[in-house]
């Protein structure tokens, strides 16, 4: 399904629905929400994210984040997405496909958060399913990986109820928080 959202500088996206949520590319006119799901989530978020930017909050950089999307999305590089819960049109959160690699791998990484307020009532899970649904059928993806902290118990719970399997123990892997990070690797294939 194909959608026009003149408010935004992504167009001709794609809406993904599965269950209670609706992904949709962000666009500008997403800004107050987002800005308030996340100015509201961060002492939630900060353990499980990069250090933010100080104007990460700022119009501005909304506005250059989706120049970024944009750009990532044409190239086939990255599809980003807000989580819209559909009874009420609430931003409940984020999810990415990114590091698209084609060829001989056809893969992408799965990244997501969750605003604290919307978390374990099974928005994250019927958008990881939904996108990982689309991932396979409609960008003829094969694998899928993800990557979660050893402590991050909710995350790792989330991605074995998707089908996800644990592949492996990667040190240092992000730098989350300011500090390098190590990351209990995923993945989900398309045969699986």
């Amino acid at each position: 399904m194909s959608f026009f959202r003149s408010t935004g500088l992504i167009e001709n996206a794609s809406v993904i629905r599965n269950g209670p949520v609706r992904l949709q590319p962000p666009a500008m006119a997403d800004f107050a929400d987002w800005a308030r799901i996340r100015a509201d989530s961060r002492a939630f978020l900060k353990p499980w994210e990069p250090t933010w930017p100080k104007d990460d909050l700022t119009r501005a950089a909304f506005r250059k984040r989706l120049r970024h999307y944009q750009r990532d999305r044409r190239e086939d590089h990255a599809y980003p997405y807000f989580i819209w819960r559909e009874a009420d049109h609430m931003l409940v959160g984020g999810i990415t496909l990114s590091n698209i690699r084609r060829g001989a791998a056809q893969t992408g990484t799965a990244g997501y958060w969750i605003g604290a307020a919307y978390q374990r009532q099974g928005y994250m899970l019927a958008a990881l399913v939904g996108l990982t649904r689309h991932a396979f059928e409609r960008l003829g993806l094969h694998r899928i990986e993800a990557a979660c902290m050893p402590d991050n118990e909710a995350s790792m719970s989330l991605l074995r109820k998707c089908g996800f399997v644990e592949e492996g123990y990667a040190r240092d892997y992000l730098r989350i928080n300011g500090q390098w990070r190590d990351h209990v690797l995923f993945a989900l294939t398309r045969s699986r």
